[in-house]
């Protein structure tokens, strides 16, 4: 499951081989306006931040109007399912493929419902964390726990990007003694202060958290029983290779890379580690043309190209990762084969 490579100035290469040069913005076959809906209801939170930084960028490149508006999930894809026109676009990240995978009900299969649009960049920081007086200093640590017969208990969020390290951490644990998957057990609850809460309340002994929102509790004495640690991030370790070398708070890049595989590794087929980079990415109507969508293609590419979008992505800690559309569903297509073995894995034995 490593990050598909892909070379920005061979996208506008190739593009200028077929014939295929980017529109001015007199010519595009854009809307004047386009609304671009995101999958969460924040406006501070890294869906948001990712959002506009590409609105802002597509707007300023295409002479056009590009707004984000955060309505939740179920509202972005209500709305891009209704707008053939291409006036809304949908922007989310992997939780658009993992709940159908995990089959929350109301989501569709978005390689079939809809259009897949490019992958824009990554959030580095998806992570699993312990108190720091946790007996538990790697993740080898806590396998062998669950097959000596201890009950982890791991605080998520059912039914997308926080619970596909948890199936990955049973999928490990059943590999590693088959059976003892069912020590590692999943305790659901809704935002990241809920999931913070339990860790201080010794509800569980795991949560899943990010570096953005957690560091702050790792730079707290020991004693303090908000005092948590990084156990595992799930991200691949040539994206955190890519973060700026400062890292993110009082964090650097190389304390970070103490947490990714192969320093932490959770198998996952009992050869290759698993990993999971949160990608960010367009998704449109099914019937959008397909003029509409190379435009933005085309846009995005020389954006990238010029290189500025680069810098603005990584001072809010997200790594630039950008796939045309058509590279863009192959690769995601192929992130959502590999993690459905894994949930089906999980699932056959429970």
């Amino acid at each position: 499951m490593n990050r598909r490579q892909f070379s920005v100035l061979g996208l506008i290469g190739g593009l200028a081989a077929a014939g295929f040069m980017p529109l001015s913005a007199g010519a595009q076959p854009l809307p004047d306006a386009i609304r671009m809906v995101i999958g969460s209801n924040a406006v501070s939170g890294d869906t948001y931040q990712n959002a506009s930084i590409i609105a802002e960028a597509l707007s300023a490149h295409l002479g056009i109007k590009v707004k984000v508006d955060a309505v939740g999930i179920s509202e972005a894809f209500k709305a891009v399912g209704r707008d053939p026109r291409g006036t809304t676009v949908m922007f989310h990240h992997d939780q658009s493929y993992l709940s159908h995978l995990y089959g929350v009900r109301g989501f569709s299969d978005i390689f079939s419902a809809y259009k897949v649009g490019p992958v824009v960049s990554v959030n580095p920081g998806n992570a699993y964390l312990v108190p720091k007086q946790s007996p538990y200093q790697s993740v080898d640590d806590l396998l062998k726990a669950a097959a000596d017969g201890t009950r982890i208990r791991v605080g998520i969020q059912a039914g997308g990007v926080s619970e596909i390290g948890y199936s990955a951490l049973k999928n490990a644990a059943r590999l590693a003694k088959p059976g003892s998957e069912a020590n590692i057990v999943a305790v659901n609850s809704g935002s990241q202060a809920d999931k913070n809460q339990q860790l201080f309340d010794g509800q569980v002994e795991v949560i899943n958290g990010s570096v953005q929102a957690n560091e702050q509790f790792t730079r707290l004495p020991d004693d303090d029983q908000k005092a948590m640690r990084f156990l595992w991030l799930t991200a691949s370790r040539e994206i955190i290779e890519e973060a700026p070398e400062a890292g993110f708070g009082q964090t650097s890049r190389e304390q970070l890379l103490q947490y990714v595989t192969p320093a932490m590794r959770v198998t996952l087929d009992g050869q290759q580690d698993f990993v999971f980079d949160k990608d960010f990415f367009l998704l449109y109507n099914k019937d959008m043309p397909d003029e509409m969508v190379k435009a933005i293609d085309e846009a995005l590419a020389a954006i990238y190209a010029k290189g500025d979008i680069q810098k603005t992505l990584k001072s809010s800690f997200f790594i630039p990762h950008f796939l045309p559309s058509q590279e863009a569903a192959a690769y995601l297509k192929t992130k959502d084969g590999n993690y459905r073995q894994v949930i089906e894995a999980i699932a056959a034995k429970n």
